[in-house]
């Protein structure tokens, strides 16, 4: 499974200067459309913002501070979700933590911790390591086995290359917006090849909330 499209090493060649996606986004050049638009459960005026990750993957460690920020900025106008691609298949045990820690109410505490700890500390994300990991950082290891365990968690698990079959993304991170557009810093980076991943990673986050910003102007 691919990360980004492009290749990332020749853009941590050339420093960038400031990128700022127009305010009128642009089909090819900001975002593209899904070919078979999926329902969204956001209401009202909110916009659905689904966020393709993985823990290890090296530029969704770039990203998500940016993404982070702009999350908690934008919280009264989207309704945020991330989906853990599994990368090793129905039984990925980054997918798993990620679910797991979402059904015990654990992200907040815990998200960059894990980001942290594979792209700082080096710690292999593996079943065992990233158990380790979270009992270490606090959580109680009964319950959080216990919910790893689960019926639920597991059902998520099973189900996410459907998902991903449905919204047809393979390489991460990918931002799907609406449930009918996406964009990510490969799609960005396509006509801005000299960025360095930070300011390609804002130039994204910056698409990203033009995109959001004329979604909601439609509803």
């Amino acid at each position: 499974m691919r990360y980004l499209r492009f290749a990332v090493a020749a853009l941590g060649l050339v420093a960038s200067t400031a990128f700022a996606s127009p305010a009128d986004p642009k089909l090819g050049t900001d975002y593209v459309q899904l070919a078979s638009p999926q329902p969204v459960q956001a209401v009202g005026k909110k916009v659905e913002v689904i966020e393709f990750f993985m823990y290890h993957c090296p530029h969704c460690n770039v990203l998500e501070p940016f993404l982070a920020e702009w999350v908690k900025k934008r919280s009264n106008d989207i309704v945020f979700k991330r989906v853990h691609m599994p990368f090793t298949g129905a039984n990925d045990p980054e997918a798993h933590l990620y679910l797991t820690l979402e059904a015990m109410g654990k992200l907040d505490e815990m998200h960059a911790k894990v980001f942290k700890a594979i792209h700082v500390d080096r710690m292999r994300p593996t079943e065992p390591a990233l158990i380790d990991f979270v009992v270490k950082n606090g959580v109680d290891k009964a319950k959080f086995m216990d919910t790893w365990n689960s019926f639920g968690v597991m059902t998520k698990l099973k189900r996410l290359q459907s998902i991903l079959n449905a919204y047809k993304v393979d390489s991460v991170p990918t931002l799907v917006i609406d449930g009918k557009l996406m964009t990510s810093p490969s799609v960005v980076g396509a006509s801005n090849p000299s960025m360095d991943e930070a300011s390609l990673s804002r130039a994204t986050i910056q698409a990203l909330d033009n995109i959001v910003t004329k979604v909601a102007k439609s509803k």
